[in-house]
């Protein structure tokens, strides 16, 4: 078994020839199964790729982290709570091992905050060092996009005024490592040039919205202080980062929207430059460019906030400036805290979170 395969590759440039050389003439002849890992799957996929030593003589297997329904079943949480988890672990087992099941989610960050080497503080900069270890600049886009910055001028600005050509690796080497993702306007209409950028593991995200920038004050004894910040900007930060994992769970659901027969829907979400309107769920027959909306819905994602006629009619506002719906659409409602109006799909977190059993 070789562990960091992509660390051998890129240290050594006769490596890749030296296995395929020992696996043709002995490894192949003999009982025995060669394991290569590595995290970064944009390397990995390359040492099997065509053209290169080891070309077709492996088999591939992405081993994802624990889904928001198996975290929730490790720690013992209910629905909107494993939710909840999931967005503050990542599903890494590793971070996941250290919370007690049945624990609490501050509970868990104030035993996490109270250790300068726990698994939640230490794993992300670890990854980001082997990952990145002389990529500065891409480095400081992906932490300007962990803080909030989704657009590409606003990154660019954010991140020390950086050329466009510049930022265009930064975010191209970030999107090859699958670090940050990109999503495009959801429509009848092609939204290619309206891109919003987005760190693509939760975990990660949560680490460069509230922890990278403050280890020192844990380090001093100082956890509290990052718990608090955490607590004071926690509903907001989560109503934005959880909306991809519930367009995931629907994604997963069957909708009952139509189309064409033996079609496969595609949820994503709708905006404009200006944000308005900005829908959290639209759901098409196709994508990025669709050619019928078949649902359009809002995420309100509160504790003790149900959906109620006041965002029903922001709803109905909303599908009305969507290219490609009209009065019929259907209306789709994601609530944590349940559904105060007729005339909706409303989805509820125990329905979501068994989405992912599929």
């Amino acid at each position: 078994m070789l562990d960091e395969l992509p660390y051998l590759a890129a240290a050594d440039t006769g490596f890749e020839g030296a296995l395929q050389n020992m696996f043709d003439r002995e490894l192949s002849r003999r009982r025995v199964l060669l394991v290569g890992i590595g995290s970064d799957l944009s390397m990995m996929e390359a040492l099997n790729a065509y053209g290169r030593p080891f070309h077709q003589r492996a088999t591939e297997m992405v081993v994802p982290p624990l889904s928001p329904l198996e975290v929730g079943t490790m720690l013992q949480l209910e629905a909107a709570d494993a939710f909840d988890a999931y967005l503050v672990t990542g599903g890494l087992p590793l971070i996941c091992a250290e919370w007690s099941p049945g624990l609490s989610l501050w509970g868990y960050l104030e035993e996490a905050l109270a250790e300068s080497t726990s698994a939640l503080l230490v794993s992300a900069e670890r990854a980001l060092a082997a990952e990145f270890p002389t990529e500065a600049q891409a480095r400081e886009v992906l932490t300007t996009i962990g803080t909030g910055e989704r657009t590409f001028t606003a990154i660019g600005r954010r991140a020390g005024g950086l050329p466009q050509a510049s930022l265009n690796r930064s975010l191209k080497l970030l999107i090859d490592k699958r670090v940050v993702s990109f999503d495009e306007p959801l429509s009848t209409r092609s939204g290619s040039r309206d891109k919003r950028y987005r760190v693509a593991d939760p975990y990660l995200r949560f680490w460069l919205a509230f922890l990278g920038s403050h280890i020192g004050e844990v380090d001093r004894g100082r956890g509290d202080r990052v718990l608090a910040r955490i607590q004071s900007s926690w509903s907001a930060w989560r109503g934005r980062a959880v909306e991809p994992v519930l367009r995931e769970s629907l994604d997963r659901l069957s909708l009952g929207l139509g189309g064409e027969e033996g079609s496969s829907p595609v949820v994503g979400s709708y905006w404009t430059r200006t944000n308005v309107p900005e829908i959290d769920v639209v759901v098409a027959d196709k994508g990025p460019v669709a050619g019928a909306i078949l649902g359009v819905g809002s995420i309100k994602w509160l504790e003790q906030q149900p959906f109620d006629g006041r965002d029903l009619n922001a709803l109905v506002l909303h599908r009305a400036q969507l290219p490609g719906a009209d009065g019929d659409t259907p209306l789709l409602v994601v609530s944590r805290s349940g559904c105060d109006v007729q005339g909706v799909r409303a989805y509820a977190p125990d329905e979501l979170l068994e989405a992912w059993r599929q």
